[in-house]
């Protein structure tokens, strides 16, 4: 495996609004370890969602590089891309992106069908998301008969499915009470721990970041290293 799981190189994305051209992401450099937690934080429209689109593949940069378990996903075809992207990376947004007419399993399960992984591959894995994350009794249900907190562990497992490398998550607390978004980071961090992602989440909330290896900051599209935690060592959640 290549030394950094994320490393970006001069990331650049810029778009018009009517005759300016705003510099949404500006020459953002990063490399992360395997298995680091880094946490974005900053202001509403400071470019951090829009970096981490980037970083996932779900957006495109105008100029730099972004390379995932070493592979350079900046030039890859949308095919070659979208597989790779479903073997080695998850992603969890901020407003779940769950399909309505689906069950919670069904949704779920969409990443192993996008990768045709047969069904003994992933028995183990569903059995010990949907039990850390405390749904096995809501499996059944469709996405209107969930609350925003069970709607977001199902996006979460559904995210985590294929056992990815790297795990993407923009906000994923952001419209949650206090309470649910402590159990959803609490969550997120046991599962993490128990399959050993690398997890890069954006967020607002700084007493979430602050359970981060390292955090940064986003502003006007530049990136800059607030805070590192790492030479002490990943620190355990406690929610009160």
């Amino acid at each position: 495996m290549a030394e950094y799981m994320l490393q970006t190189e001069s990331i650049i994305k810029q778009y018009k609004q009517y005759d300016t051209i705003i510099t949404a992401v500006n020459r953002v450099s990063i490399k992360v370890m395997p298995g680091e937690f880094v946490a974005i934080i900053g202001t509403s429209g400071s470019g951090k969602s829009t970096f981490l689109h980037i970083c996932a593949g779900l957006d495109s940069a105008d100029a730099g590089r972004v390379l995932i378990r070493g592979n350079d996903i900046t030039h890859m075809k949308p095919d070659e891309l979208s597989r790779f992207r479903g073997n080695y990376c998850g992603f969890v947004f901020q407003r779940h992106n769950l399909i309505p007419q689906f069950t919670a399993l069904e949704n779920i399960l969409i990443p192993t069908m996008m990768c045709q992984k047969p069904e003994m591959s992933y028995q183990e894995t569903l059995r010990r998301l949907v039990e850390t994350l405390q749904i096995s009794e809501r499996l059944h249900h469709l996405p209107s008969e969930l609350s925003g907190g069970q709607q977001q562990r199902v996006a979460i497992a559904r995210a985590m499915i294929n056992m990815p490398d790297i795990l993407f998550a923009d906000e994923p607390t952001g419209n949650l009470d206090r309470a649910n978004a402590d159990e959803v980071l609490r969550l997120l961090l046991k599962t993490r721990e128990e399959m050993g992602q690398t997890l890069i989440m954006v967020t607002h909330d700084l007493s979430i970041a602050e359970h981060a290896d390292r955090i940064f900051r986003m502003d006007n599209g530049v990136l800059s290293l607030e805070k590192d935690y790492s030479k002490a060592g990943r620190r355990a959640f406690d929610a009160d």
